[in-house]
């Protein structure tokens, strides 16, 4: 990541907890401010990005997404009618690794 891109998206984050729009002006005028020197094209496309997408809405999603493992479900109870405690996940068994013998790494050329 540029030294540019991530001042713009500091100066994005700094305007939108303000509650203030988001513009390449006060993007550019708060990196000039921090005395951050880069390509004048950042501030415009983090402008255009405020435009189209909520900040604080990307913030609040951050870790929500991509699909993920099916959900346990517990299995209801025999009496009393009420849902039963999720049992435990299933033990993986972790094998290990079989030493190979010199007699299974040897081979010839004429075998």
């Amino acid at each position: 990541m540029s030294v540019g891109e991530l001042a713009s998206t500091y100066a994005c984050l700094i305007l939108a907890d303000d509650g203030i729009p988001i513009t390449a002006e006060k993007i550019a005028t708060l990196l000039k401010a921090a005395n951050v020197d880069c390509e004048s094209y950042w501030p415009s496309l983090f402008a255009k990005l405020a435009e189209k997408k909520n900040i604080e809405d990307l913030i609040m999603n951050v870790g929500v997404g991509g699909g993920g493992g099916a959900p346990a479900v517990a299995a209801p109870a025999a009496a009393g009618g009420s849902a039963a405690a999720a049992a435990p996940p299933p033990e993986e068994k972790k094998e290990e690794p079989q030493e190979e013998s010199e007699d299974d790494m040897v081979f010839g050329l004429f075998d």
